[in-house]
């Protein structure tokens, strides 16, 4: 089958630039590991980038079926966006108005999971525990309910960007105004939990499969919280992660029902990650879920997957699979290797002259300054 690898790169192809812009995207490691077990299992492989040239070039790749009309290919999404509050949504919501079938959530999804807000009252309208919060733009918008020491992030973020922990208003006052300064919309203001936490992948549809579950051991760290520093492997007490976690069954048991409900509140497809404390006295608070959970080698996910039995490349041709059999009701048809091995090198070729690193623990952040828009 003819798949399209959409990422972004050099986040060039716009017609103009205004709105904030993307700080994450995939590194040319990650994205040619997808590559590599698409070809493994047949697949012919090309990748586009996710901006104003996506279209021509998937028509040229994978142009419709001359007597239905219907997708001959698959776009596997690795793109999360160039600019904008919505960028998670922006190649899906593409490739649905192109008629063309896609890995992953769907933009309302992605919509609802992007919006720290949004996903917490998703959560909350489940029935499940998440911490008490409230959105600030400054201190006038503070709930005096609130108990510090409370963790303050953008509302719109991802990997940790503009996390803090803070102890006192003064702190508070000064974390929210750094967010709207620096992010150009509200902080999601929320207690801290302190206690043990622990990832839950989500694999699939309908009755998806629950991936082992990953903790995160903090060792002797003060500061329980992954940092953004953390997750691009730049600090020396970097927590390790511990697949399948040390809980008893009942716990376990809680939790994963607690990651299928808000996978189901959120409205996720085929693959996604929730992120969960454990206070002191066993009770679960869910923090948020990822829509688009880290395809890289060293992240909780691909852990997850690895300890339930898959390679990698097992893991990324299921996704294939199970984003397939939503579409069209089967799995993936598999092309002739001879033809995947000979256009996934040219595919190789052009990843080895990219400049960007790769974290393998999830994405790595982008250089590009952020400007105010009036």
């Amino acid at each position: 089958m003819k798949i399209a690898v959409v990422r972004n790169r050099k986040n060039e192809g716009v017609l103009a630039r205004f709105g904030t812009p993307c700080r994450e995207k995939y590194g040319k490691a990650s994205v040619q590991s997808v590559i590599d077990a698409l070809r493994e299992d047949g697949h012919i492989v090309k990748v586009l980038e996710g901006d104003t040239t996506l279209l021509p070039e998937l028509a040229a790749f994978m142009p419709a079926d001359p007597v239905t009309g219907r997708p001959t290919g698959l776009v596997f999404n690795m793109s999360y966006g160039i600019q904008g509050e919505g960028r998670y949504m922006h190649v899906p919501g593409i490739l649905e108005m192109a008629g063309v079938p896609y890995t992953g959530s769907n933009p309302r999804a992605h919509g609802v999971c992007l919006d720290k807000i949004m996903t917490k009252l998703a959560i909350e309208r489940a029935g499940v525990p998440t911490p008490r919060f409230c959105s600030m733009q400054g201190m006038d918008d503070f709930d005096e309910s609130l108990r510090f020491p409370l963790v303050v992030k953008p509302r719109h973020e991802s990997t940790s960007m503009g996390l803090a922990l803070v102890h006192d208003r003064d702190e508070l006052a000064s974390a929210v105004a750094h967010i709207v300064d620096e992010f150009h919309h509200d902080a999601l203001v929320e207690e801290y939990i302190d206690g043990r936490e622990v990832a839950i992948g989500v694999l699939g549809n309908g009755a998806p499969e629950l991936l082992p579950t990953v903790e995160l051991d903090f060792g002797g760290r003060a500061v329980r919280i992954l940092t953004k520093r953390d997750k691009f492997h730049r600090t020396e007490d970097e927590p390790d992660k511990m697949c399948p976690a040390p809980l008893d069954e009942s716990l376990q048991a809680r939790l994963r029902d607690i990651a299928f409900r808000v996978w189901r509140a959120c409205g996720c497809q085929d693959y996604a990650r929730i992120d969960i404390r454990i206070d002191e006295n066993g009770q679960p608070f869910v923090l948020e879920i990822n829509s688009m959970a880290s395809l890289g080698q060293g992240g909780a996910y691909v852990l997850a997957a690895k300890t339930a039995g898959y390679t990698f490349a097992q893991l990324v041709n299921r996704i294939v699979d199970v984003a397939h059999e939503r579409y069209f009701g089967g799995p993936a048809p598999r092309d002739n290797r001879a033809g995947a091995e000979w256009l996934s090198q040219i595919t190789s070729f052009a990843l080895e002259s990219e400049d960007a690193s790769d974290s393998s623990n999830d994405t790595i952040p982008t250089a590009i300054a952020t400007p105010r828009v009036a």
